[in-house]
């Protein structure tokens, strides 16, 4: 079982715009409400890509039973931790006219105390069982960073993270198979300048010498960076002629990486079906309804250049 575990969620509003006026009224063509979030996009990709999956995230309010009824129509087996703040709403706004994405994010609302403890218990029960752990997002308003780390002293199966901060060093010696941050989140993690490539291999195997045995950084549209220990490579994405919506490709991708992994695929090789993952996701307006036949064709295709 891959488990999918977060603690943002997010009930999703896309609206459709031709010609987006900053300033303005603008009226939509047509609106959309789907689950989203880090942990609810690389849900979805899992199931999509195949076999035993599980969601868990903390829920409440309205929002909940809309999520749940949308889970249940996709067969997408959940565990939602019930929560007295509501579940926060973002909003996607995809400018078909300009071709542009605009996304308003509302930060997790604050959780209580025993919210917390009742997470971390039903994380623990589940993690036993699981052959891949994704942990996803940030935390919600007034959680601690410490609380990653909670989390992952309780997993003894491969985990695939992606988060930053504070939060990603303090757990980097529990060896996380893979981590995931994109290439301004790390510098913003590290706090220092990664413009030269030499400059971020350098950062990333100090992270590998610190525990994490792959690092994964993403940098929107250009290449893909992995290094292991001692080893480096540049894997260079597929070309999409219509990008959708981009918004959960890098959910999209951390699914990917697990679900590969899970089938036994090495770290690069991971990475790789994640990528194709990712190219999926661009191709359709709501989050992380792959194709897996696609996503396997498509991870053949992309090449990997070993950096010496």
């Amino acid at each position: 079982m891959i488990l999918t575990a977060g603690l943002t969620p997010a009930w999703q509003q896309i609206l459709l715009i031709d010609g987006l006026r900053i300033g303005q009224v603008n009226r939509a063509n047509d609106a959309l409400w789907c689950g989203s979030g880090k942990v609810l996009n690389a849900g979805i990709a899992a199931h999509h890509l195949g076999g035993t999956s599980l969601v868990l995230s903390t829920m409440g309010g309205a929002a909940s039973r809309a999520i749940s009824e949308e889970f249940q129509a996709m067969s997408i087996p959940f565990r939602w931790v019930p929560t007295k703040a509501s579940t926060r709403v973002c909003t996607t706004i995809v400018d078909r006219q300009g071709g542009t994405i605009t996304e308003l994010v509302e930060n997790g609302r604050a959780l209580e105390s025993e919210e917390l403890d009742e997470f971390c218990r039903v994380f623990a029960a589940e993690a036993a069982g699981a052959q891949v752990v994704v942990l996803m997002g940030s935390l919600p308003t007034g959680t601690p960073d410490s609380y990653y780390r909670r989390l992952l002293e309780q997993v003894a199966c491969p985990m695939v993270l992606d988060f930053r901060g504070a939060g990603l060093l303090s757990v980097l010696d529990l060896q996380p198979a893979v981590i995931k941050p994109n290439r301004e989140e790390l510098a913003q993690t590290l706090g220092r300048c990664l413009d030269d490539d030499r400059e971020l291999v350098d950062a990333m195997h100090g992270l590998n010498q610190r525990g994490a045995r792959a690092v994964v950084v993403t940098q929107g549209h250009g290449p893909v960076w992995v290094t292991l220990p001692g080893e480096a490579y540049r894997l260079h994405p597929l070309a999409v002629d219509q990008v959708v919506n981009p918004i959960g490709s890098g959910d999209a991708m951390a699914a990917g990486i697990a679900w590969a992994f899970r089938a036994g695929r090495n770290p690069v090789d991971s990475v790789r079906w994640g990528m194709a993952a990712a190219a999926g996701n661009l191709r359709k307006l709501l989050p992380c309804r792959l194709d897996p036949h696609q996503v396997n064709n498509d991870a053949r295709s992309i090449r990997v250049d070993r950096i010496a």
